[in-house]
This record gives C-alpha cells, structure tokens and sequence, in this order.
C-alpha cells in the first residue's frame, strides 16, 4: 500500500496562492499610491511615454489580480479542510521501466 498525502496539495496550493497573490497586491497598492513607471526616469518630461490613467489602469490590474490570487488561497484552504489528510491505494507497477 501507498500512502498519498491529499490535503498537503490542496495546503500547498494554497501557500503559492498566497504568496503569489500577497505580493501583486503589495505591489498593486505600491503603484496606486506611491509607484511611477521607469519610463518616467528617462523621458524629457514626466508621463510622456506613459499617462496617469494607463498606469493607473495597470496598477489597478495589478490589485484586483493579488486579489483574485489571495481569494482562491482562501478557497482553497477551506476545501482543504473537507479533504482527508491521506488516502491509500494499492502499489502500481510502473507502465514502463528504463532499464529493461
């Protein structure tokens, strides 16, 4: 018998999500209130390349994209929750072998 750990996926899902998602949304907030595009420290005069409202736009992007990240790390921790933490299944011989 094989022991498969079921929950630890969902778990570790779950972590990327996280992580993943916790810094968009740093980052998205960073751009809204503070951030300014690099195009701005090489053009003749600010917000040339780049408008307000297009960055504005992205970094909004940005936020609601952490967040739709952040809120699956949720979902997913709560149907971790419903999982059972291992299931076992019988050994399967491998279809294939690479030094017969």
């Amino acid at each position: 018998m094989e022991t498969i750990k079921i929950r630890g996926l969902a778990r570790l899902t779950s972590a990327i999500f996280v992580g993943w998602g916790g810094l968009l949304s740093f980052k998205g907030l960073w751009d809204l209130f503070y951030g300014e595009p690099e195009a701005n420290l090489y053009a003749p005069a600010k917000w040339a390349f780049i408008t307000q409202e297009q960055w504005l736009r992205y970094a909004g992007f940005e936020l609601v994209y952490g967040a739709a990240c952040l809120g699956l790390a949720w979902y997913c921790r709560r149907w971790a929750q419903r999982l059972p933490e291992t299931v076992e299944r019988p050994l399967r011989e491998p279809e294939f072998s690479l030094f017969d």
